[in-house]
């Protein structure tokens, strides 16, 4: 699957970029392969263009804040949230005000302290996270590219087979590879996956879990999300709480911007962000590793190119319910242009 020549996607919510990046200015995000301002508004309300001002082409991202709108750095044509000319520095003052001219607008919303973007009429609301209501404290992580497509991601974020083998110098023990039992319900839009893991507790977790045993358990509600976001739910035998949101919002068929926070119920005092944060970096940094080194065009149909064993029946999973999503999406596209 590549992921520029899926029209469906287009449809799904996907997280571009922290709302602080946009504080001082404008700034540029590639979202399946279409290039894209997003900036605020007078409102602080976020707002996602086509990074091209319909003047002489320049880059609206290297433009700057005007009385609430975005003006174009080259010749100071300011434009509306919706992608609208409300003014034409150039023009008399009596000349002044919304022009039929525009650029391209896209959805845009801001939650978890990042903008949300879909570029077309999204076939899911945007996900309602439980720990936001239950008082968790949330630790922001990662803001960063991998090489990787997004979907090898998620099939690594439900796969009880790695642990042993690629965190094996983190928390994976290699004398216990055999993958733990899983159950998995499933959404319309995804799935839940319970598990239960016997995991190793090296020096650098012991801090952060509050634990001196050198092994624990990990309880497991994962939740995928259509198609690149998961929600892991983590609970140890002390009634500790790490939930890890992961999403691999594809830039184009070949790399995504990995955006990844974590909720707590412990406190600061607790555990120290920054100690959470490290361990989660060495986790994350052993995934990539092997993630990076992957094929990006994900077939759906593996018939012949991809093997399999029973510990990747999540991964399977989501292809076929992709490969349908799609298939439902590309019958519809007819009738609904008939209409």
């Amino acid at each position: 699957m590549l992921a520029t020549a899926t029209p469906l996607l287009k449809r799904f919510w996907y997280p571009v970029i922290p709302v602080s990046h946009l504080q001082d200015g404008p700034k540029p995000f590639r979202l399946l392969g279409k290039d894209l301002v997003l900036w605020l508004d007078g409102e602080g309300k976020a707002a996602a263009m086509d990074d091209r001002c319909c003047h002489r082409t320049a880059k609206l991202s290297k433009g700057f804040y005007s009385n609430g709108w975005l003006a174009c750095g080259y010749h100071g044509w300011e434009f509306s949230s919706e992608g609208r000319v409300m003014r034409v520095p150039q023009r008399p003052v009596d000349r002044q005000g919304q022009t039929n001219m525009r650029v391209p607008s896209y959805r845009a919303e801001i939650r978890y302290d990042y903008v949300w973007v879909a570029l077309e009429d999204p076939v899911y609301p945007l996900p309602e996270f439980e720990e936001e209501g239950l008082g968790f404290r949330r630790i922001d992580e990662f803001y960063e590219v991998w090489n990787c497509a997004g979907l090898r991601l998620m099939e690594n974020s439900f796969d009880n087979a790695h642990f042993a083998f690629v965190h094996r110098a983190s928390f994976g023990d290699q004398g216990h590879p055999e993958p733990a039992k899983l159950e998995i319900e499933e959404y319309a839009d995804g799935f839940l996956m319970i598990t239960e893991v016997p995991v190793r507790n090296p020096e650098i977790q012991k801090k952060v879990l509050n634990m001196e045993s050198d092994t624990t358990v990990r309880h497991m509600n994962g939740r995928w999300y259509a198609p690149f976001l998961r929600k892991l739910r983590i609970r140890y035998p002390n009634g500790l709480s790490h939930s890890i949101v992961t999403c691999a919002t594809p830039i184009d068929d070949a790399s995504s911007m990995v955006v990844q926070f974590v909720y707590r119920n412990d406190t600061e005092e607790q555990a120290k962000a920054e100690d959470v944060i490290a361990f989660d970096r060495v986790v994350t940094d052993e995934d990539r590793d092997i993630l990076e080194s992957t094929e990006f065009d994900v077939p759906l149909d593996q018939t012949g190119i991809e093997m399999n064993m029973p510990s990747d029946r999540p991964g399977v999973l989501m292809r076929r319910m992709l490969a349908r999503m799609i298939a439902e999406h590309q019958a519809k596209v007819p009738a609904e242009a008939a209409e």
